[in-house]
Parts: C-alpha cells; sequence; structure tokens
C-alpha cells in the first residue's frame, strides 16, 4: 500500500478516488469516466488475485546478435464478480510480467451473474445469466448457464479467468484453435465483455437472480 500513499492523482476520477469521494468500483463505474491509473483499481479493489496466463520467449537474429523478447498475458480478479486481462511486451520478462498485470487491472470489467439454468435453484448466481460468446482470431468460446454444483466444464484456460471472475458453474463450447492459450482466454474474457452490452429489464433481472460486480462483503 505504499505506491497509494504516495500516489499524486493525474486524472479526474483518480482525485475523486483519493479524496473519498468515490469509495468502491461500482460507484466508480458508474460515473462513466475511463479508468486510467492503476492505482485507482488498487484502492478500490485491494484483494485482487493476479495469474500469470502465458509467457512466450520471442528470439530474432539481427546484424548485432540474438535479440530476446517476452511476450506476456496476465489475467487479474477478485473471485467476486470482477475480473480483467492484459497483455504486454518487453525484454526482460520480470519488467513484462509486471507491464501485463498492470494493463490487465487497466481492464478490468464487472461480471453479470445469474441463475440461467432451468435447474438452478433460487439465489445469488453462480453461472452465467444466458449464452454468451467471445472471439478472439479464430477461436470462438461460447458459456452457457449451468446449474450450482456443475462446476466449469470448460479448458483449462478458460477456467483460470472464469475462477477469477467468481463464476464456478459453466457449460462451454468452443470452435477454431482452441489450443492457442492466449485467444482462448481473450474469447473468454470477451464472452463475459459481450454480457454487459445485453440490456434486460427488471423483471428478467429479477428472474434471472442477476448480480453485477461484488456479491460478497
Amino acid at each position: 500500500m505504499k505506491a497509494l500513499r504516495e500516489w499524486t492523482p493525474r486524472t479526474r476520477l483518480g482525485r475523486m478516488v483519493l479524496s473519498k469521494k468515490i469509495v468502491s468500483m461500482e460507484q466508480a463505474l458508474a460515473t462513466g469516466i475511463p479508468i486510467r491509473e492503476v492505482e485507482i483499481i488498487d484502492a478500490l479493489l485491494p484483494n485482487l488475485t493476479d495469474e500469470i496466463i502465458k509467457v512466450n520467449m520471442v528470439q530474432r537474429m539481427t546484424d548485432s546478435g540474438r535479440r530476446v523478447r517476452f511476450n506476456v498475458m496476465a489475467c487479474v480478479g477478485n473471485h467476486d464478480g470482477y475480473v480483467g486481462l492484459g497483455m504486454a511486451k518487453g525484454k526482460e520478462v520480470a519488467g513484462t510480467i509486471s507491464k501485463a498485470i498492470t494493463a490487465a487491472k487497466l481492464n478490468v470489467i464487472p461480471v453479470m451473474r445469474g441463475n440461467g439454468s432451468w435447474e438452478s435453484s433460487v439465489g445469488p448466481g453462480t453461472s452465467v445469466p444466458f449464452s454468451t460468446t467471445g472471439r478472439a482470431g479464430s477461436t470462438r468460446v461460447t458459456l452457457s448457464p449451468a446449474p450450482s454444483g456443475k462446476g466449469l466444464v470448460v479448458g483449462d484456460t478458460g477456467k483460470r479467468v472464469l475462477e477469477l471472475a467468481g463464476i464456478t458453474d459453466v457449460i462451454s463450447r468452443s470452435k477454431g484453435q482452441t489450443r492457442t492459450t492466449i485467444n482462448y482466454a481473450l474469447a473468454t474474457y470477451n464472452a463475459l465483455c459481450a454480457l454487459n452490452s445485453t440490456r434486460l429489464s427488471k423483471d428478467q433481472a429479477n428472474r434471472l437472480f442477476i448480480a453485477k460486480g461484488r456479491l460478497l462483503e
């Protein structure tokens, strides 16, 4: 938390967070102001967990010799309704990982959860409220509602993203180059993003027990 104590905000939203005019991620998103400082995320979501999805080493021969660069994908989440995915490139592994985690924090989204399966019982949703599809390159991932206790019927890469998002029950279908780790993770993340662009009536939201963002205090 030392970085937060030394933080001097550069944006209007950052100043509002530092002055405690905004004290939750939900309030920050409601302003509609883009989040451009990672310290905002650190202040409002202090319990984020980060996970490295993929580290690729790229070697290239040049006139001056062999050059090595790293491509890193990282995912962050609070296991309760917020998740982010980010990528970075660099010459050093540690520095590139740090940049990828920062990028993931700046891409954090609220995750819409609900009980969209006819087998589900009433109560807060542990799955997606309805089927949603995300794409990345040739990879396509569709997430469908599953009843509580079903678990994550999805590839290992997608499972890591969904666990960080706080989704515990999902049935998935995938097409394309599903063995491409980066595209699979990005397609899963994009499927979660697509949920947020869907408009629902109040009656539909109540019937599907939809919640957006955090359920736990």
